[in-house]
């Protein structure tokens, strides 16, 4: 039995859950999420709190029950407290800045690249070698983050580049000299 799966989902207070069919929407004080999860797995909300559970005990199904339980409680965790993943620039001259909307990187580049939130996302720089990155939805804060560090990921002989805060960068000895 999916230990995940059985876990049931507390719904605070201030969050409303909608049920239609297989489509899930979530509303609270921070935003809204919607997503449609598979039919075969049967989601009840009662009192506050989501349950769900599985037809089978088929490989896929099980799999889909972990799958859909974290993922719902993602949902009613980003619209209740949010999501935030915060970046760190090593190296000298590494900066950033922010220009209205945009996350503006100055990381060794002959010219600054420029980075455009998606709708729902927020960039924050607190200082000019930290970014955050803020929104609702999970995996969209997540695949933002990865597309900053993208940008120029740390190298392993420096460390120079974007990393994740509290990242360990794996170091290798450079040549020796005669």
């Amino acid at each position: 039995m999916s230990r995940v799966g059985k876990k049931p989902i507390e719904v605070p207070t201030g969050v409303t859950v909608a049920l239609d069919d297989n489509l899930v929407t979530v509303k609270g004080p921070k935003g809204e999420l919607s997503r449609t999860f598979s039919p075969e797995m049967e989601i009840k909300v009662e009192d506050n709190v989501i349950n769900i559970s599985r037809p089978s005990d088929a490989k896929q199904h099980r799999a889909l029950h972990g799958t859909t339980r974290a993922v719902l409680a993602n949902m009613v965790e980003g619209v209740s407290k949010g999501f935030e993943r915060s970046l760190e620039l090593v190296g000298v001259g590494y900066r950033a800045s922010k220009q209205g909307k945009k996350l503006v990187l100055s990381v060794g580049y002959s010219h600054p690249v420029e980075i455009e939130p998606e709708e729902g996302l927020e960039i924050e720089v607190p200082a000019n070698t930290k970014v955050v990155v803020k929104g609702t939805d999970k995996e969209r804060v997540g695949a933002l983050a990865a597309n900053i560090r993208d940008v120029r990921p740390p190298e392993p002989y420096k460390g120079k580049g974007i990393r994740y805060e509290g990242e360990h960068v794996r170091r290798k000895e450079g040549k020796t000299g005669k």
